[in-house]
């Protein structure tokens, strides 16, 4: 991507996929037949092994198809000691040598959640210690650093919901203590939206560190019942917190003007966070969705 414009792309998580293995979810050929027919020339990789790993296989099932990778997804909690470079590694490292096999040039990074996201029991304290943000730092600056030097890959933090990194302070911290060389931000519009950050504030004072788009919407409504009854992330999605755009906030009109502005190729990935849904509820939203995001910029595009 060499142009200074927007790629819209998608992911398995628009068709319903957060885990590897799962009878409820779209099975891998589907979505990548759907992905294609809906018009997407670029996609993530999702949860590691629900595409096939072996190189040659994944090559030639997305050439077949006319994709491309932008991006493989790991997961962290740096938060909780130096131990959980071992734990977090080895994962990482396999996401990071199918990604660049692919020619994917990003890894999106999730921080762990503080409660589980099925029962809502807290694993752990909400907030973060100072030994703790230390901690978190170190690991993320650490991972971006082997993902650069051994890959050739940029590190793409995603804040989230029920995690420690979601409020607009948290962001804020972690940017202003992590190496912009080793870490950007994968803004998510909608986990930002969730958890009271604000996409246009972000970008308007962190231009150099928005690298990567997460595009979704939340439906304000139904945020303000998931905030009073204190809903997991998973449960706020099972109630319909997730809106179609353009039904939703914050303005992805807005945003994507935003963006368009900072003049540098980055790419916007549809999430639209419906796990589980029937196998025939995708493609229609991923089609719609996708026609409504190429109508906001003048230099937005999928490919």
């Amino acid at each position: 991507m060499t142009d200074n414009k927007l790629i819209i792309g998608t992911a398995p998580d628009s068709w319903g996929v957060w885990f590897t293995d799962d009878p409820k979810q779209t099975p891998w050929e589907r979505f990548l037949d759907e992905v294609a027919e809906s018009g997407y020339k670029w996609i993530e990789l999702g949860p590691y092994g629900y595409l096939p790993i072996d190189t040659a296989r994944l090559a030639r099932e997305l050439a077949d198809r006319d994709l491309q990778v932008t991006a493989g997804t790991v997961f962290t909690a740096f938060h909780r000691g130096a131990d959980q470079w071992e734990q977090a590694w080895e994962p990482a490292r396999k996401v990071a040598e199918l990604t660049a096999a692919m020619g994917g040039e990003n890894v999106v990074v999730i921080p762990a959640m503080w409660r589980d996201d099925v029962t809502g029991d807290a694993v752990e304290s909400g907030t973060l210690d100072a030994r703790q943000w230390t901690e978190l730092f170190a690991g993320h600056n650490r991972l971006g650093e082997v993902l650069l030097k051994d890959f050739g890959l940029k590190q793409q933090f995603h804040s989230h919901a029920d995690s420690h990194v979601g409020a607009q302070a948290d962001i804020e911290h972690l940017l202003a203590e992590t190496d912009p060389e080793l870490l950007n931000l994968c803004l998510d519009t909608g986990h930002a939206e969730y958890c009271g950050a604000s996409s246009l504030e972000l970008i308007r004072k962190y231009p150099e560190r928005i690298g990567y788009l997460h595009l979704k919407q939340i439906n304000p409504d139904i945020l303000a019942r998931v905030n009073a009854e204190n809903m997991t992330w998973a449960a706020a999605n099972l109630a319909g917190v997730m809106s179609e755009p353009p039904g939703g906030l914050p303005d992805l009109r807005a945003v994507i003007e935003a963006v368009e502005a900072l003049n540098k190729p980055i790419f916007g990935i549809v999430e639209q966070d419906m796990y589980p849904v029937a196998f025939d509820v995708p493609m229609p939203i991923a089609k719609r969705t996708r026609n409504y995001l190429l109508s906001c910029g003048s230099r937005t595009a999928v490919n």
